[in-house]
């Protein structure tokens, strides 16, 4: 018999939803919220609140472009964390309303565990690739930077953490310094394909075993551009491209050599990556190429997968369906997890 997830994910400032059945994806909406490109960053105080707006008609939406009704939705699976922590009452407390009201299971989902679980999404008529395990993932976002073993579809293990600061929060610390908007990421990327990456140097910082730092990178990174606009107040304009194509390429070289670490250390060759930054055509590229000269079977996710998404929840929570892990209601959403 078929299973039906109705999937909510409001972790941050994206409030989505989207339907699962049998591991295959129905529909997968994302409603975004613009308005923090004026504060250049998440307001979590604006965020919850435009999640109380979003999230009844974007289920609305989800539901009727996946042709279900409400009767059809087997289980509810939502994001408890980690993330803002008004931004998860609001999709903690509607799961919890749906389920009462259908009296179905209730799913919690790990945001960061969902994030490697879009790599087990199924698509209809499409050639769907799956990992085999052990798989190891390269989980890299704005808040999270880490390496994670996968035995089977329910452990995970972390082997390696950011010490500091995520890469994704040094692409946008990077980027405000140059007084490019929120998110400074993706214009990074899309200005680095013009620049030269070997135009300039900055700090890799030393770190034993498979974990990560960044902000010595921040630091070598601010105190060059000061440096340089005492010299040439016009500096950041005229050398834009080569300024971020060395940057992207530092920080793309510190995740890619501990994914070879990693991978030699564990005898690994599964491999894949996973969050916001996998959407990064310098990393993606990298990854492709050091999975050719290694032999690695390499799981790169579609871009709408890489950002948050109600689909990597919904994959997480069909899994936990079939193990029958349910919550209880008096289940609260937390801000780490």
């Amino acid at each position: 018999m078929a299973v039906t997830i109705l999937a909510i994910e409001s972790s941050c400032d994206d409030t989505s939803v989207a339907v699962i059945r049998d591991g295959y994806v129905l529909s997968n909406l994302i409603a975004n919220q613009e308005i923090h490109k004026s504060y250049g960053g998440v307001v979590p105080e604006l965020a919850s609140r435009a999640h109380q707006a979003n999230i009844v008609p974007v289920t609305q939406q989800a539901m009727l472009r996946a042709g279900i009704s409400i009767g059809d939705v087997d289980a509810v699976a939502f994001t408890r964390g980690p993330g803002l922590l008004g931004s998860l009452l609001v999709g903690t407390s509607f799961a919890k309303g749906f389920a009462v009201t259908r009296n179905i299971p209730l799913i919690e989902v790990n945001h960061l565990q969902a994030h490697v679980m879009v790599h087990f999404i199924l698509e209809r008529e499409k050639e769907n690739r799956i990992p085999s395990f052990p798989f190891l993932c390269l989980l890299v976002s704005g808040g999270h930077t880490r390496i994670i073993i996968m035995r089977n579809h329910y452990d995970m293990e972390m082997i390696g953490n950011t010490i500091d600061d995520a890469a994704g929060e040094a692409f946008d610390k990077c980027g405000k310094v140059m007084g490019f908007p929120y998110p400074a990421g993706p214009l990074i990327d899309k200005l680095a394909r013009e620049g030269n990456s070997r135009a300039y140097s900055f700090a890799k910082p030393a770190v034993k075993g498979l974990d990560f730092s960044f902000s010595g990178l921040k630091t070598s990174f601010l105190y060059f551009l000061r440096d340089r606009l005492k010299e040439d107040p016009d500096f950041i304009e005229k050398n834009k491209a080569d300024i971020c194509a060395s940057l992207q390429s530092t920080i793309i070289s510190i995740l890619i050599s501990k994914t070879i670490k990693a991978s030699h250390e564990t005898g690994i060759t599964e491999i894949g990556i996973a969050g916001g930054v996998s959407a990064n055509s310098g990393l993606r590229t990298g990854m492709t190429e050091e999975a050719q000269k290694r032999k690695w079977n390499l799981f790169i996710p579609e871009f709408r997968y890489t950002t948050d998404n109600a689909a990597m929840i919904g994959i997480t929570g069909y899994y936990k369906y079939l193990r029958k892990e349910f919550t209880g209601h008096e289940v609260i959403p937390l801000a780490r997890y």
